[in-house]
């Protein structure tokens, strides 16, 4: 079947059929298909569209590229979370070790950094020795060992989707939603998981920007996994702001440490990680919602959440002492210098994408696949909607490599925030929840 004929298929609005799409599938996995070849087709589908069908199709396609992990001997419910991406979003460093340590198991497969978003394997190679692409052997046993394991695609894993993926981010099809329900999905399918919670983000630091566009991924991932059997769930959450006060790899790795630690835990961040944690453990280990969030609470106070992550982190190559000396081993930026308003006031607005473009711009994503990305770098202590600020408590801090560097961010984050008389009225940050399936603890047996 020539891959063109396919391209062109797509391009002009046909439904494209199984044969289709393991032909392409089969393709972008040997190689045979070219990385232009590749964007030609996540341009089609990001212009023209994919039916549910089509989507699951592709998805099943992307899945059966390469392993597909069973946990039969784990006897704990396997559950993982996903967040669609946004700025200081580093939820699922803390979240994994929380629910792990409450029950559940949790071999959870990351993504790099997207657009103007952050990636969870790129902060976690800010780590030093952290292997973010460890042996499938060695995932396995970490999950069933520590509880919880947070990776990479590795080669056996939805390989094709690897390979779309880093095409998507460079050729402008990021926001697709058939390509994104795909390729959560597919290695999420790949992993073997039981149920699936997402955090879908909504607002101008989120690829769906409007409720709608959110309403519309959060029900094509959810029903398309319910299409394959697997029970899931969303939140919708609130990304016209960072849902850190940072942004940035390291930056971004030290806060989850600290509230781990019980040392910081903003309010919003807060919120959407206990809401993530509580859907895993009704859905897997609790037989109410109170005692989801008792779970929670219980391991937060405990200090067995930060047990995990340490126990995580040295597992796959990290130090033993990471948790109690990570601000010694994460790499600190050369340049620190705070950005101040022109006037004083209340952050009334801000333009969350553009705090991203920043990071990027600092050396802190890419701006095109393959590029070397400085983990140091980012914005620490960003002020939050309805925040005062003056010339004591600036808009946020910049991390750079040099002075020219810091200058050219703080321009750009004094033209990402609006400066108002009055502060806004406060926002909830977790908006809604589409309900999902039951997750039920896997049968005894082997991966």
């Amino acid at each position: 079947m020539l891959i063109q004929e396919i391209i062109r298929k797509k391009r002009d609005g046909a439904a494209l059929s199984d044969g289709d799409l393991h032909a392409f599938i089969a393709g972008v996995t040997d190689h045979s298909v070219s990385d232009a070849q590749i964007a030609a087709f996540t341009m089609a589908v990001c212009l023209r569209g994919m039916s549910a069908d089509e989507t699951a199709r592709l998805t099943v396609a992307m899945r059966d590229s390469g392993t597909v992990l069973k946990w039969d001997d784990v006897a704990r419910p396997v559950a993982d979370k996903h967040s669609t991406g946004g700025v200081g979003d580093c939820v699922s460093i803390a979240l994994a070790p929380i629910v792990a340590a409450a029950g559940l198991a949790v071999p959870m497969i990351s993504g790099r950094g997207l657009g103007h978003s952050g990636g969870t394997l790129d902060k976690l190679d800010s780590i030093p020795g952290y292997d973010t692409a460890p042996a499938p052997e060695t995932f396995a046993r970490v999950v069933r060992e520590v509880g919880c394991a947070v990776i990479g695609q590795t080669g056996d894993l939805a390989p094709a989707d690897k390979r779309i993926y880093a095409v998507r981010d460079s050729s402008g099809t990021v926001e697709s939603t058939p390509l994104i329900t795909a390729s959560i999905l597919s290695k999420k399918l790949a992993s073997g998981i039981g149920a699936l919670v997402m955090d879908v983000k909504c607002g101008n630091g989120a690829f769906a920007a409007s409720d709608a566009a959110a309403d519309e991924l959060a029900a094509s991932i959810t029903a398309t996994a319910h299409k394959l059997q697997l029970p899931a769930a969303a939140l919708i959450t609130d990304m016209n702001q960072p849902l850190a006060p940072v942004a940035g790899n390291a930056l971004e790795v030290a806060l989850a440490v600290r509230f781990l630690r019980g040392d910081e835990r903003p309010p919003r961040f807060t919120e959407v990680v206990t809401a993530l944690a509580q859907e895993m453990l009704f859905a897997g280990a609790a037989a109410s919602r109170a005692q989801a969030r008792s779970a929670v609470a219980r391991v937060l106070a405990s200090g067995a959440a930060a047990e995990v992550f340490a126990a995580m982190v040295r597992a796959l190559g990290g130090a033993a002492d990471f948790v109690d000396q990570f601000a010694r081993q994460l790499p600190a930026a050369a340049v620190v210098c705070p950005v101040f308003a022109e006037e004083d006031g209340y952050v009334g607005g801000v333009d969350t994408r553009a705090l991203g473009i920043a990071v990027i711009a600092l050396g802190g994503g890419r701006r095109r696949a393959g590029d070397a990305i400085d983990y140091s770098v980012g914005l620490g202590g960003i002020a939050a909607l309805g925040e005062a600020v003056d010339r004591e408590r600036p808009l946020a801090t910049v991390h750079a490599g040099d002075a020219a560097a810091a200058e050219r961010a703080a321009a750009e984050v004094r033209a990402a925030f609006r400066i108002t008389e009055d502060a806004p009225p406060a926002s909830p940050v977790v908006l809604r929840r589409l309900d999902g399936g039951v997750l039920s603890a896997p049968p005894a047996g082997g991966p």
